[in-house]
């Protein structure tokens, strides 16, 4: 196995993890709170994640520019760090100011503990660029475990004691957040103790050109949360992110797919990387629209037999979401491709439409259908993006809408390692029968 294969393999070990760590949390969560606790927990925790996400000013996008130049490699580590911390801090308290205004649900104190954790998780996602542009992708993937131990291990304590709170879970996210910026600052080579400031005005300028698309983005997949709670309550909301929660399963393998075309879709020539991302989109459509027929035919018993009978409303939303969620794993590996085709401000003004549509579409659901119209709205918004993007690629590629669709050899490449698997005969997997054809792409 050569070492990136090796490489990837671990990261899809490390995801699948991390995923089964915050499933057990997430269960326990439920079982312990109810939907109205855990309702409250969303949106503190979709909240100060939303900050993290402001205050780290997509500063990666920048490193990933500049990088080519050695040079600039400690003074983009120290810039990462001390942005990370300084934007990070101002977005916590722009947070806590709009919480103290509006008298959100939860109380000052638990938001303020949540918030606390955005600066060191807005620089701990700026350091972990760096870490990844050094290949130093372990690293990465040990924090990520770290995280979701950081979180996981706390809560099931303190639920065996019989003492898990809604203070509780909110501090183990915090702690959850904090804690890896530790991992990385330690294990990054000696940083500067002083900004490069004429770097540091390069990369915002760099930076800004993505954050706004950045964040819509984020917004699209988050903003109903908080609109369920405020249209509804906060029962509802625990009642959707169970269904949210549960669709993100099929994210592992879509996400493991987009990052093995990822380095082929940046380095080819851009003919041949359109074909590599015709053949990720393949896949994903397929492995994505599997998993999702296999979570809905298994919700109406799963759901209350994993979260509990009062959960049981969650079936409906899932349902709900179901189509979006197969649309929404497709936008990822469009748009790596299409950072090499346009300008950033097209893909942010789509993004912002979208946006601005979700927010408009939930004013309308929620207070008729509550996490239903929560759901409705997000599928009709998810499947909007995937189609405005696919649009885009196609007419930018000169390639029909219809070769996006799965033929018979994306269905071998995924059938035949299952039934090699399952038939414990590994000699009987292909080998990539289409690794020589223009629209394929390999570890």
């Amino acid at each position: 196995m050569t070492s990136s294969a090796a490489l990837a393999l671990r990261t899809l070990a490390t995801r699948g993890v991390r995923l089964g760590l915050e499933t057990v949390t997430g269960v326990i969560i439920a079982r312990t709170l109810q939907p109205e606790g855990r309702g409250v927990y969303a949106v503190i925790s979709t909240a100060a994640f939303a900050a993290v996400v402001v205050g780290h000013l997509s500063l990666e996008k920048s490193q990933i520019a500049l990088w080519e130049d050695r040079s600039r490699h400690p003074a983009l580590a120290t810039n990462g760090l001390v942005l990370g911390l300084v934007l990070g801090s101002l977005s916590a308290l722009g947070a806590l100011g709009i919480v103290a205004l509006t008298g959100a649900q939860g109380g000052l104190a638990l938001w303020a503990l949540a918030l606390a954790a955005v600066p060191l998780g807005a620089a701990s996602v700026n350091l972990n660029g760096i870490m990844t542009l050094q290949s130093r992708m372990d690293v990465v993937n040990r924090k990520s475990l770290l995280a979701a131990l950081a979180r996981c291990l706390p809560i099931l304590a303190l639920a065996a004691l019989g003492h898990l709170t809604l203070t509780g879970v909110v501090a183990c996210w915090a702690l959850s957040i904090a804690l890896p910026f530790f991992l990385v600052v330690g294990g990054m080579r000696p940083i500067r103790p002083r900004l490069d400031r004429a770097l540091v005005r390069r990369q915002l300028s760099l930076s800004g050109k993505y954050h706004v698309g950045w964040v819509a983005l984020y917004l699209i997949v988050t903003i109903d949360v908080p609109l369920l709670s405020a249209l509804d309550s906060p029962a509802a909301v625990g009642i959707y992110t169970v269904a949210v929660t549960i669709m993100t399963l099929t994210r592992i393998p879509c996400e493991t797919i987009a990052q093995i075309a990822l380095p082929k879709q940046a380095s080819c020539d851009v003919e041949e990387a359109k074909h590599v991302t015709v053949r990720a989109l393949r896949l994903m459509l397929l492995v994505s629209s599997g998993f999702v027929v296999v979570l809905v035919a298994a919700s109406p018993w799963m759901i209350p037999l994993v979260y509990g009978d009062s959960f049981a409303g969650s079936v409906a939303p899932l349902l709900a979401l179901a189509p979006g969620t197969v649309a929404l794993m497709l936008v990822r590996a469009v748009e790596q491709h299409l950072v090499r085709l346009e300008r950033p401000s097209t893909m942010t003004a789509v993004s912002v439409g979208v946006l601005c549509a979700n927010v408009l579409l939930n004013l309308v659901m929620i207070p008729r259908w509550g996490a239903v119209g929560a759901a409705v709205a997000s599928t009709v918004t998810y499947v909007a993006l995937a189609a405005l993007e696919i649009t885009r690629f196609a007419r930018l590629t000169g390639l029909p809408v219809r070769a996006l669709v799965p033929g018979r050899a994306e269905v071998d490449s995924v059938v035949k390692p299952l039934m090699a698997a399952a038939s414990g005969n590994s000699r009987h997997a292909p080998r990539h029968p289409a690794a020589h054809r223009p629209d394929s792409y390999s570890e």
